[in-house]
């Protein structure tokens, strides 16, 4: 029991762990949808915005992207469903021996590179242009038209396989039931293959769709002058992006979200009418009056579709009469005075480290030593710092006069007195 429940619990810590991972940013970058600072960040929360959303309906690159997007994306679709049907059908038809091989290639370009792809179907049609003879300009050289080639080369594979996978389900019998009734093969196609098939060509194109609006690889050498979303979001990256993305992507998610919960409503709901069908008399039947459940009693997806649409709805009520200028001039004012008490600091701790320095300097200085008083220089006191100051007279004053005798060999030629007359007397 106790590792039944252990089990019971990793499994609930997993699966909490894996949609974290999966989700996780998409629940952050739809955040910093509503933080008013430039870059998109969840953190440090600032003021509740709703401009980022004006942004990016005012940002003409982005909305020519879309619309370039959704006109690819529907060629695509176009073009990828029928290949794929096509396929899918010949897969059922053609000789058993040979399915594999037909699947084989038919699959290939799955496994092929977008790169790939992309400059191949570039250079291609590019020769068969120029062996037409037509000018740069024609129809084969159009982004549009090399785009949806493009894509639709691997698409086309994706959308085959959903489509096989509904056809294992089919009777033949149905068919040739109905040749035999007098129906024409188109005509068994158009009112019995046809409708049976409509659940997995809806996915199909679905699928195509998506796979349209997000490839880059493909797209990035054949867009010519149409440049797509993901191509227009690529170039921005490079530049710096703003919250504007972060709102289309919040808006991407919101429309999924309705998509997925519509589609889960519509299905319960046919489940409860099924269910009350079979619970209703032959009358009831027959008159079409037998009691359905509404459609928001017993399903829950309604229920929070009903919910999310009210919620949108006060988002866009409250978007259109609030405005973050007051939030925002607090919150400018705020770092303002953050900025000037952190150069403040800096300044202060700059001074302080100053002075530590200038102290360190000083304690560490060797001390000037007094010059000794005796004169054991050899030279007679010549470089005495009192030589040229007179400051040995006092000294000369005290020393013993020296005799007149003249000793030096000279008749005292070059005594200091003899120019100025004061020896005559001698």
């Amino acid at each position: 029991m106790k590792s039944f429940s252990l089990m019971r619990a990793s499994l609930w810590i997993y699966l909490a762990i894996f949609f974290a991972y999966l989700l996780g940013p998409l629940v952050i970058m739809s955040v910093t949808a509503f933080n008013s600072p430039e870059f998109p960040r969840a953190t440090p929360w600032e003021c509740l915005t709703f401009e980022w959303f004006s942004a990016l309906f005012q940002d003409e690159r982005i909305l020519n992207g879309i619309k370039n997007s959704i006109l690819v994306g529907a060629g695509t679709v176009v073009l990828s469903v029928a290949m794929g049907l096509a396929g899918a059908l010949m897969l059922t038809q053609i000789w058993p021996k040979l399915r594999a091989t037909y699947y084989t290639i038919i699959i290939a370009p799955i496994l092929i590179p977008g790169v790939v792809i992309g400059i191949s179907t570039l250079v291609f049609w590019d020769r068969i242009n120029r062996m037409v003879g037509l000018g740069a300009d024609s129809f084969l050289s159009n982004g549009l038209f090399l785009t949806v080639i493009g894509q639709s080369t691997f698409i086309a594979s994706y959308c085959m396989l959903v489509l096989v996978a509904r056809l294992q389900r089919y009777d033949v019998a149905l068919t040739e039931a109905a040749l035999d009734l007098g129906a024409t093969h188109a005509q068994a196609f158009r009112k019995v293959l046809l409708p049976f098939m409509k659940p997995a060509i809806a996915s199909a194109a679905v699928l195509a769709f998506l796979a349209s609006f997000e490839n880059y690889n493909t797209t990035t050498f054949t867009f010519g002058e149409y440049p797509t979303l993901t191509i227009e979001l690529a170039q921005k990256v490079r530049y710096g992006i703003t919250p504007a993305i972060s709102a289309l992507a919040f808006i991407i998610v919101v429309l999924t979200v309705f998509a997925a919960l519509f589609n889960e409503a519509n299905i319960r709901r046919k489940e409860l009418v099924a269910t009350a069908r079979k619970g209703a008399t032959v009358e009831e039947l027959e008159s079409g009056k037998f009691r359905v459940p509404g459609f928001l009693s017993s399903n829950w997806a309604a229920v929070v579709l009903v919910v999310l649409a009210c919620a949108t709805v006060v988002v866009v009520g409250t978007a259109t009469v609030y405005s973050p200028a007051q939030c925002i001039a607090d919150v400018q004012e705020q770092k303002r005075i953050e900025t000037e008490l952190r150069i403040q600091e800096l300044r202060q701790r700059r001074a302080e480290e100053a002075a530590r320095k200038a102290a360190e300097e000083a304690e560490t200085a060797p001390k000037p030593q007094a010059a000794p008083s005796g004169n054991n220089s050899g030279f007679g006191g010549v470089f005495s710092p009192n030589a040229l100051t007179g400051g040995g007279e006092e000294e000369e004053s005290k020393a013993p006069a020296t005799e007149d005798s003249n000793n030096s060999g000279f008749g005292n030629v070059f005594a200091p007195s003899t120019l100025s007359g004061e020896g005559s007397g001698d």
